[in-house]
């Protein structure tokens, strides 16, 4: 991502939140839609969701690219 800020809505925070912990969904279709890079999107869920949900949704995303050649 650039120096550009980028102001999201609660709604597109929660969307954004959403299609992240969705298995389905990846980083690049997350850019796609909001133009943000996967470090915004790992911020974004770190101050929005409690830190066990954050470490358990990382492990997970490790997890499944270790396994998958295109996961997020």
């Amino acid at each position: 991502m650039t120096n550009k800020k980028i102001k999201l809505t609660d709604k597109e925070i929660g969307e954004i939140i959403y299609m992240a912990l969705s298995d389905d969904v990846s980083f690049d279709s997350i850019k796609d839609l909001y133009g943000i890079d996967s470090d915004m999107i790992k911020r974004i869920m770190k101050q929005n969701i409690s830190f066990g949900a954050y470490k358990k949704w990382r492990e997970r995303v490790k997890v499944f690219s270790q396994r998958r050649e295109h996961y997020k």
